[in-house]
């Protein structure tokens, strides 16, 4: 390996990791050191393990060691290696210690620097005491008169961590492919769904093969789902899932199902000026065309004589399984319903009176 310089970066693989440090392969007789800090997390979870791919920075020699960092914090922040990083875009450690005009005091090391507002989080919309005694990573934008006067930005990092995750994400998601979420919101269009630290969509439609008319019923918030994905669009960072695509179409065998002039009960799911949409099953609708209802005519306004949600008895008129379409008629005509009142209305008025079938039988004779 070429000599490198101060806070020159390089990528390398780390070939044993210790308690203390981490040692890197630097092609040569000597392996680079590490500090255990730089890749441990806030739980203490050491982050990488040996065969991992890293990038590190060139701190120097020190006691014959070439020592790297992934960034500059605490006793390795003086001035001159605060200017190395600001030269090579080094990501710095400071401590948010208070909010001034215009932004936030940082401290790094023995130094001091601004971060603006706007420079602070990265699409997220919190106040400014959630930073205030935060220790985060920075990166310099300027570096002026000998280190009094240091511009950062933490939104450099978190919009550099996050293109990294995106790009990650674009190499693993793929449009037709199962994922296991977590469901995080409920809105009356659908619900958003968490898949690998992603917010996706699942709208209302591709819940189910039936018309769905409250999500909270068949959702709850924290709930695990498994769902396909549909529809991936990069550019706008959106990402559309269907639970939906995972079940089996009842389309498929509607005519092992029905068959015409058979007659069922289902229940209207929608109105139209041209007639009654009526749910057979979930996933099967069929049109009981206006043409179809007596005493109907196109001026007729459907929605005062029927309501959604109401059951009804109608027949299978025809059966359009390629198509998805089910024409039906009514099950009964008016002068048949008018008929079976009389008859029912009969039998009532002669059941008033002790209705008994011997006595009726006993005067037919």
């Amino acid at each position: 390996m070429k000599t490198l310089e101060i806070g020159q970066e390089i990528q390398t693989k780390i070939v044993a990791v210790t308690d203390d440090c981490v040692f890197l392969d630097l092609n040569t007789k000597s392996e680079g050191v590490l500090d255990i800090a730089d890749v441990t997390d806030d739980q203490g979870k050491i982050t990488v393990k040996e065969g991992d791919s890293i990038k590190v920075y060139f701190l120097g020699e020190q006691r014959g060691e070439m020592r790297f960092t992934t960034k500059i914090s605490g006793d390795k922040a003086d001035k001159s290696l605060l200017e190395n990083a600001w030269k090579n875009s080094i990501p710095v450690e400071g401590h948010v210690e208070k909010e001034i005009k215009g932004g936030f005091e940082i401290k790094i090391g023995d130094s001091r620097a601004f971060c603006p507002y706007s420079q602070m989080g990265f699409r997220q919309k919190e106040e400014a005491s959630f930073f205030i005694g935060k220790t985060l990573t920075f990166l310099i934008q300027e570096f002026k008169e000998n280190g009094r006067n240091i511009l950062v930005s933490n939104r450099a990092i978190e919009e550099e961590k996050y293109n990294e995750y995106k790009e990650g994400l674009k190499q693993k998601l793929k449009t037709g492919m199962t994922v296991k979420g977590k469901v995080l919101s409920l809105q009356s269009y659908g619900a958003f769904v968490e898949i690998e630290g992603f917010k996706a969509l699942l709208p209302i439609s591709e819940i189910s093969r039936g018309r769905i008319n409250d999500i909270n019923e068949v959702l709850s918030v924290g709930q695990e789902i498994e769902a396909s994905i549909i529809r991936i669009d990069w550019s706008t960072e959106r990402i559309s899932l269907s639970m939906k695509a995972l079940l089996s179409d009842p389309w498929d065998t509607v005519s092992e199902r029905y068959a015409p002039d058979d007659k069922v009960t289902g229940t209207i799911s929608r109105i139209s000026d041209f007639g009654l949409f009526i749910t057979l099953e979930p996933g099967i609708d069929g049109l009981l065309h206006i043409s179809e209802i007596e005493d109907a005519d196109r001026k007729t306004n459907l929605r005062k004589l029927y309501k959604t949600g109401a059951s009804i008895s109608v027949a299978i008129k025809e059966i359009d399984q390629e198509g998805h379409r089910i024409s039906l008629r009514p099950a009964t005509t008016k002068k048949q319903d008018n008929s079976a009142e009389e008859f029912l209305a009969k039998q009532d008025d002669e059941a008033g009176e002790t209705y008994n079938p011997f006595a009726a039988l006993l005067k037919k004779k």
